[in-house]
């Protein structure tokens, strides 16, 4: 059973009316007067009908400021995500909020900590571990490993979708890449699920043609829309977290008022995914503080337009082990996105930056997303929590409660981790001084060995092999394998 966790308490706000009244304005400025770059003819076309500044010769696009915030007003404030499975459906919006697994580029040796190309059945192995965590709400777009031994370039992607529909019943994600989420959408309609179909923006201020095109098929399919910024802070946006927010929020903007123009109703999420860069190296600074700064500021502004919200940038570490730094990092920035009001954080299993993926991470992950889950909701208080009638009846010492039936009922309040080391220090000397990396191991081989996903029936199944070998002639013949 996928937990959903429900933040019971007035969300974290770091800005004040005026500031964000203040970078409202200022997008809006910004979106009308400089506009966005958008590379694609037909997206061109519905901006000049709806009364947009077109600048043909150059694809610019200057959109007045009441038609963002009619395009905004159309943005549901909530929407369901169908599976294949009603009991991993989700609804997303409001107070809710779900964590979703992260990627990585390579699988990662946990002896050497070096990279290197992940296998088909590791990909496999890793879908069903993420269907075993009941923390977990739904996959990435780039599911796990975006390097497969023995699979072409051109069909990572469509080859990890696979993997997901048939190794997990929960929420699917996808993107877009040489028109592969073509071949997503009839898998997604195969099986009779909804996709999570992103649309992946290009900072400073452009939205390119595979972009607006997939946010196109995406929006004709009736799919929920992802439209995730990915600027790099005092690279392709201002240094300042509220200059980053402008123009984060303008190419997000310009990708919402897209889509509404197209489809009015369409639902979307926004997500952040913006890093400040590293000014002593120029790497991107992953795990910083700055990450949970600029997302607590990017969950107000969200709310003030009612609309969901999600978060990819929580994720990813500097740390390149499983270790101390990874363990806070991730932890910290999950938690704030989680208390200002995210809906959606993509965090489980990721390492070092996009580089590295490791199930034994998202075990670990699972009971740091529980940790928070459990935090934001919150405390009960009634008759029964004050418990003062029993508090009365025990007294002072020897009166304990470890053996009232209040105890047995109400324990459960409190969150038990599932692989982090709660030994005394005797039984953990007997127990042979495992700490949690050994403890998260030890869960992934139990899962491996008992975990079995409800299985595609044999139609479906077919269903996703033809529509690959779809994909495969599609390549072939573009010569991309």
């Amino acid at each position: 059973m996928i937990k959903e966790f429900m933040r019971r308490f007035k969300p974290l706000e770091i800005l004040n009316e005026e500031q964000v009244e203040a970078i409202h304005r200022g997008t809006l400025n910004v979106i009308e007067t400089t506009g966005v770059r958008i590379e694609h003819d037909r997206a061109l076309a519905l901006f000049t009908e709806h009364g947009c500044k077109v600048d043909f010769d150059n694809k610019r696009v200057r959109i007045p400021g009441w038609l963002v915030e009619e395009s905004l007003r159309k943005c549901p404030s909530s929407f369901p995500v169908k599976t294949r499975d009603p009991e991993s459906d989700l609804m997303i919006g409001g107070n809710t909020l779900y964590f979703a697994q992260e990627v990585g580029m390579h699988a990662v040796d946990l002896d050497t900590w070096e990279a290197r190309t992940a296998t088909l059945k590791e990909h496999n192995d890793a879908v069903r571990v993420m269907d075993a965590l009941d923390t977990v709400a739904g996959l990435q777009a780039y599911q796990f490993y975006m390097d497969m031994e023995g699979v072409p370039p051109s069909m990572v992607y469509l080859e990890g979708l696979a993997s997901g529909i048939r190794n997990t019943t929960k929420m699917q994600c996808f993107n877009h890449m040489n028109d592969s989420e073509i071949f997503a959408i009839k898998m997604a309609k195969a099986v009779g699920i909804d996709l999570l179909g992103g649309m992946t923006l290009s900072p400073p201020l452009t939205l390119f043609t595979d972009c607006c095109e997939a946010g196109l098929r995406f929006a004709e399919a009736e799919f929920p829309i992802p439209i995730i910024g990915g600027a790099v802070m005092g690279g392709t946006a201002p240094v300042t977290f509220a200059g980053a927010t402008v123009t984060n929020n303008v190419e997000i903007m310009a990708g919402i008022v897209l889509l509404q123009l197209f489809k009015p109703g369409t639902k979307v999420l926004p997500v952040n995914f913006v890093y400040p860069m590293n000014m002593r190296n120029g790497n991107l600074d992953f795990g910083a503080m700055g990450i949970a700064l600029h997302t607590a500021i990017f969950n107000q502004i969200w709310r003030s337009y009612g609309i969901p919200r999600g978060i990819m940038c929580g994720g990813y570490t500097s740390s390149k082990k499983i270790d101390f730094q990874n363990a806070y990092e991730k932890a910290m920035m999950n938690l704030i996105a989680a208390i200002s009001g995210t809906n959606i954080a993509f965090f489980q299993g990721s390492i070092h930056g996009e580089l590295t993926y490791h199930p034994v991470q998202a075990v670990l992950d699972d009971d740091i997303a529980g940790w928070i889950g459990h935090f934001l909701e919150g405390v009960e208080v009634n008759d029964e929590t004050l418990a003062i009638k029993l508090i009365n009846q025990i007294g002072p010492i020897p009166g304990n409660y470890l053996n009232t039936a209040h105890t047995r009922k109400w324990w459960k309040v409190h969150f038990v981790p599932k692989v982090a080391d709660r030994e005394s220090y005797p039984e953990w000397v007997k127990k042979g001084k495992k700490d949690a990396l050994t403890l998260a191991k030890e869960r992934l081989e139990e899962i491996l060995a008992t975990h079995r996903p409800k299985p595609l029936t044999p139609e479906q199944d077919e269903a996703i092999n033809e529509i690959l070998e779809e994909a495969r002639i599609f390549y072939r013949e573009k010569g991309m394998l």
